[in-house]
């Protein structure tokens, strides 16, 4: 084909003679061409990223790998007030954007073009002449607000401070908003109020301590704002301010010094309620009701042996949208108020539901859907018809999902006879031979390990024929609040415990190959990762740790000031002499010696949460006891990778680590 390529690249302008001489010269220079051995192409990373250790990766495995990593997805951002319309986010560059969509299945029209990707959006409520958003800057999690003007696409920062800003609840007159900020001192989040048309007047409505403040909702006549303190996965409470009198009121009194959850919450139309999640005297959080004038807590759906995961009323609270989290998968829910009669949904798939949002009809209830098979995206039930109406298609790379896998809940005894739990992705292509796992922790420690769409892991299974498991440790939600609490201060490795029980499972298992174990995770996952890697490295081949703290005792006093104390609820107080013993004799830093098989430590330089210093002093500890290992640094990415860039190369070390050293 090349030769035929150059002889017709010869222009007929050329005298005979000529033609010929340049003919002879290009076949003289295919000739050689053909019998040099090719050189082998190789991706070039960008200079924003610090890499270690990690070799160069081929043109081929990119090209093999890419079209994996096409899949894109939709979520939920906000209906527009007065029309059937609505903002969604998704990627078509490097961040996701916001786009306006008119109808369902119609056109998507950008509205953002940012170098960092926004979130939150949330119309005026009345007439939607403009919306709030919030960006941070590569990952540093510090979001200042913004307001975009419908008309004219002008953007407008509301906000301009070293602070984290967010959570904005609207008045029901839509002039003003409250919202939570660090501004007054970088580490107690506090609650302002602000006319995003006039910003400057913003003012400081509740001071507060810790960082766990939120607000949540207004009363029917904008006297009195709803607003929660998070304390931990096990405790929070919720606080009334009366803006007439100043005055804070504890709504949840008598339950302060219990662990208790009180879950956010909406005023009832008259005024004279809250409705919120809570686990009062259960294992699960259910809906209940709280009388404003009296504190007192009355049940209203406890019939299930399940955490309610949110809930929305309808705008006239005739109705109430809830979800199910029923051993990770979501079931949806509809419930009229009056007759508390189950309204006829639309069957939905097995999967995760969530952005719920009533549009101000009261009749169209808008969701994200996620399934094992379709990433996510939005839809809207038609309350009335109970029909399910898609709104986004999001685009898949040319790959077919029909047949991407779907997961097998299993289940092990750890070393105290707990029963836990997992999801057992398995390879695609059976070949009658073990194959080689992947162990996957969530992070949190308060997180939960739900039977989603993999995206490009999908490529593992498909192509390399690797297993994954997705375990969910004592210390995961969804499992009651005993479960939770179960890793808490001097338990913390009793979670690491669990993946032991894990890998020994696996060695019972006639489809698993206990011989070629990989542990990976991030956040928390990768704390767990670093742990296994040293103190496990006997049962496992290999080890990809991300965002992950190498010691809890270093990262409890470098992580930002404002989840400092919220931390030290689940992982114990470093500054206790017993639990800093304790944290050290547990921490993977401490026993870098032990580590022994391949490990791989990625990190973004602007981890708010896992500072980068978790991963670099781990890094440089390998490197002075000469332990061969992969080190990956974004320089411009936070607590995870957010730009496609940078998650690209990310996957491609990926597989070639697991490549060189699991499959093998």
């Amino acid at each position: 084909m090349l030769l035929f390529y150059f002889a017709d690249d010869i222009q007929p302008t050329f005298g005979a003679s000529m033609t010929r001489k340049l003919f002879s010269s290009l076949l003289l220079g295919l000739c050689l061409f053909i019998t040099t051995p090719a050189q082998e192409k190789f991706y070039v990373p960008g200079d924003n990223l610090v890499i270690d250790g990690i070799p160069q990766i081929s043109m081929q495995l990119v090209q093999d790998i890419n079209r994996y990593r096409e899949f894109r997805a939709a979520g939920f951002q906000a209906w527009h007030p007065v029309q059937k319309e609505m903002i969604i986010s998704t990627r078509f560059a490097e961040v996701s954007q916001f786009h306006y969509l008119k109808f369902p299945g119609g056109a998507r029209t950008q509205l953002t073009f940012l170098k960092d990707g926004p979130g939150g959006a949330s119309f005026e409520p009345v007439k939607g002449e403009y919306f709030v958003f919030s960006k941070d800057t590569d990952g540093d999690e510090y979001r200042q607000l913004y307001r975009f003007d419908i008309k004219d696409g002008k953007i407008t920062q509301l906000t301009n401070n070293k602070a984290q800003n967010g959570g904005y609840v609207w008045t029901n007159k839509g002039d003003k908003f409250a919202y939570s900020s660090t501004a007054r001192n970088g580490a107690d989040r506090d609650i302002w109020l602000m006319n995003p048309l006039d910003p400057a007047a913003s003012k400081l409505l509740i001071e507060n301590q810790g960082g766990g403040w939120g607000a949540n909702d207004w009363s029917p006549d904008d006297q009195m704002l709803l607003y929660s303190q998070y304390l931990s996965v096990n405790k929070s409470l919720l606080w009334l301010y009366d803006l007439k009198k100043g005055e804070k009121i504890l709504l949840t009194k008598g339950y302060d010094d219990q662990d208790v959850v009180f879950s956010g919450g909406y005023f009832s139309k008259d005024g004279k309620y809250v409705y919120t999640l809570t686990d009062l005297n259960s294992e699960f959080q259910y809906l209940a009701k709280i009388e404003v004038a009296t504190g007192t807590v009355t049940p209203v759906m406890k019939e299930f042996q399940w955490d309610i995961d949110g809930f929305e009323f309808s705008p006239d609270h005739s109705h109430i949208a809830f979800i199910l989290n029923e051993n990770g998968s979501s079931k949806l829910h509809v419930r009229n108020m009056a007759t508390k009669a189950e309204v006829k949904l639309p069957v939905l798939p097995v999967g995760l539901i969530g952005g719920l949002e009533w549009h101000k009809n009261g009749n169209d209830l808008a969701i994200v859907l996620n399934t094992a098979r379709t990433a996510s995206d939005v839809y809207s039930i038609d309350i009335a018809k109970s029909e399910l109406v898609r709104w986004t298609f999001s685009e898949t790379g040319g790959i077919i999902t029909d047949n991407f896998v779907e997961p097998e809940l299993i289940s092990w005894k750890s070393f105290d006879g707990k029963e836990i739990t997992g999801f057992l992705y398995m390879p695609a292509k059976k070949t009658g031979d073990k194959v080689p796992v992947i162990i996957d922790v969530h992070g949190g420690p308060e997180g939960q390990a739900r039977p989603g769409f993999l995206g490009s892991r999908n490529y593992l299974l498909n192509e390399l024929g690797v297993a994954i498991i997705f375990p969910n440790i004592r210390g995961s939600t969804g499992f009651g609040k005993t479960f939770a609490k179960l890793d808490n201060g001097f338990l913390r490795d009793h979670s690491y415990k669990d993946i032991e029980a894990l890998i020994d499972w696996i060695g019972t298992s006639s489809k698993l190959d206990v011989s070629r174990i990989m542990i990976t995770g991030g956040s928390y996952g990768g704390n767990v990762t670093l742990y296994a890697a040293a103190f496990y490295s006997d049962k496992i081949k290999c080890a990809l740790s991300i965002v992950g703290a190498s010691s809890l005792v270093s990262f409890l006093e470098n992580t930002a000031g404002y989840r400092r104390d919220l931390r030290r609820v689940e992982y114990g107080d470093e500054r206790d002499p017993k639990m800093r013993e304790y944290l050290n004799s547990i921490a993977p830093l401490n026993y870098a010696e032990k580590i022994k098989k391949p490990l791989f430590i990625v990190q973004g330089a602007n981890d708010p949460r896992v500072p980068a210093s978790e991963a670099v002093q781990m890094m440089e500890t390998l490197k002075q006891i000469k332990t061969p290992h992969w080190y990956l640094m974004a320089k411009d990415e936070g607590h995870g990778f957010a730009k496609k860039v940078n998650q690209d190369y990310l996957y491609y070390a990926t597989v070639k680590f697991i490549q060189e050293h699991l499959i093998k």
